[in-house]
């Protein structure tokens, strides 16, 4: 048994290596509980933290990249070490939670819905880690969770799309079929239909975070099928999105990170998804004794979700239509509007829209 858990250890620290690791207003919060609260620590001991990154890894320019932001930041500000592994496969996920804790990094973030089971079973078996997951609610004593509200982002997304297409037609490429990414689908159905109820938008999904050529086969049948705007919850499998709308002429919308500048002009605008906001406050958080496990919640208010600059676009969706979308993030800023961030919200909010009357002829 004793051999059997040294080889077990060695064969997860062998996957590991060390790499050199605006503001929004503070998330809101929920408790899960009686949590352990971390120490100041001592600038002669510096902070280790362990970051897990879902599949598609560095260098997706969207979900895993943002997060490895906010740790680079981290280090950056608050002098913290950092040990950091890639996951080729979900086997891979408890494996790997499993070696960081074990070198007692001080915090373990694992980047993604996918590593929910993993991480419970892992925070279990070390209740004295402390543990922080993106885009999951784990109710532990030493696992912070990171939530966002997707949907808000998403229908701003949509809106603008439907205030930019000319054919009425829409798409939308998600990766795998999850809750979680039913909500960006939901927000961005909801805003297109906001501005027309006529709008259709398909749904198509990759099955995978990181085929870029299954991504890019779906867009191409989409723009084909008369599509002129597609956004994408695919992760790095979205990259095939964007070569896609180059080749045909057409737009697509980036998500997580600003990924206007991957094709400039041909990407319409991105939701950003602060996931390197919540990373970097979670750490700053361990460091001033202020850390505990909570549900934090990053929406639109707080800064946690919303559109990019535009800033290669700015000129053709023009000043008119940006007026049009700041309405809209007021509005659900100040609670006037409440985006549906699954099936049966948005069918009883396009209810709601088939309920308003047309306006009159000749009336904005």
């Amino acid at each position: 048994m004793k051999i059997r858990t040294l080889m077990t250890g060695l064969v997860a620290l062998s996957s590991l290596w060390l790499i050199g690791c605006g503001k929004p207003q503070e998330a809101s919060t929920s408790s899960t509980g009686d949590a352990p609260r971390g120490n100041v620590q001592a600038a002669s001991e510096p902070l280790t933290i362990g970051i897990v990154f879902d599949r598609g890894g560095r260098g997706d320019k969207s979900f895993n990249d943002s997060a490895w932001t906010g740790l680079e930041r981290a280090k950056k500000d608050l002098g913290v070490q950092d040990k950091a592994v890639e996951s080729k496969e979900v086997k891979d996920y408890e494996l790997n939670l499993t070696a960081l804790a074990e070198q007692k990094c001080d915090l373990v973030i694992a980047v993604g819905v996918g590593m929910s089971d993993a991480v419970t079973k892992v925070a279990k078996e070390f209740p004295d880690v402390k543990f922080a997951i993106v885009d999951s609610t784990v109710e532990l004593p030493n696992v912070r969770s990171l939530l966002f509200k997707e949907e808000e982002g998403s229908f701003l997304a949509g809106y603008l799309a439907g205030l930019m297409t000319k054919s009425k037609k829409l798409g939308f490429i998600g990766g795998k079929e999850l809750d979680l990414i039913k909500k960006f689908e939901a927000g961005f159905i909801a805003g297109a239909k906001t501005v027309d109820p006529t709008i259709t938008v398909d749904v198509k999904y990759t099955g995978s975070w990181d085929n870029t050529d299954i991504a890019k086969a779906i867009a191409t049948s989409l723009y084909n099928g008369g599509a002129d705007i597609i956004y994408h919850a695919a992760g790095r499998a979205g990259l095939g999105l964007f070569a896609a709308a180059k080749e045909q002429g057409k737009f697509a919308i980036g998500v997580d990170s600003d990924q206007d500048y991957l094709e400039q002009g041909v990407i319409l605008t991105s939701m950003i998804k602060r996931v390197d906001e919540a990373v970097y406050q979670t750490v700053k958080d361990l460091q001033e004794g202020k850390w505990d496990a909570t549900a934090k919640t990053y929406d639109l208010a707080a800064g946690g979700v919303g559109l990019s600059p535009m800033t290669y676009t700015k000129d053709k969706i023009g000043a008119d239509n940006i007026k049009k979308i700041d309405a809209q993030i007021e509005r659900i800023k100040n609670r006037e509007l409440t985006v549906p961030a699954n099936a049966s919200a948005l069918e009883n909010y396009l209810k709601s829209l088939a309920a308003i009357p047309p306006p009159s002829p000749g009336s904005q």
